[in-house]
């Protein structure tokens, strides 16, 4: 993998940075990103690969290349490092009962408010859609949460 800096964008004491990554494949594939680190998180701007990709690859791909950006960034751990709170991309989340509660308390107020549960727990931990639905899974198996589905 290649991460090479594009441009950035400094504006109210805040800045924008746009890289490159390249993920070349011993098979011939290839994905070429255009990502944006703003204020910790990751965005992707642009995704051209050969083969195309699933939605669950781009997941995935969100995943492989998130820490390398980050760390482009001086944001990230160091590889093989401690990373620390200080260098994480998103807020720390407590860990057990305590965090199981939060997300059952995000997933609740979202439903109340007739939003979008699962986008609220996203933006509470800060973590992407797949961890956040594992999280309220989690919940729902602590009891915090009713089941998904109504059994017949």
């Amino acid at each position: 993998m290649s991460v090479g800096p594009a441009w950035e964008v400094r504006e109210d004491g805040s800045a924008a940075s746009w890289f490159t990554v390249r993920l070349a494949f011993a098979d011939g594939a290839r994905i070429d990103v255009l990502a944006v680190v703003c204020e910790g998180c990751v965005f992707f701007e642009d995704v051209r690969a050969r083969p195309a990709l699933s939605p669950d690859d781009l997941t995935v791909l969100a995943d492989w290349i998130e820490e390398p950006l980050l760390r482009a960034c001086g944001l990230g751990a160091e590889p093989g490092g401690e990373g620390g709170a200080a260098a994480r991309a998103r807020p720390a989340w407590p860990r057990g009962d305590e965090g199981r509660r939060q997300v059952a308390r995000a997933y609740q107020a979202a439903q109340e408010e007739g939003a979008d549960p699962v986008l609220a727990v996203m933006s509470a931990t800060g973590y992407g859609r797949r961890k956040s639905l594992v999280l309220i899974a989690q919940a729902r198996d602590a009891g915090l949460l009713p089941p998904r589905h109504a059994r017949r």
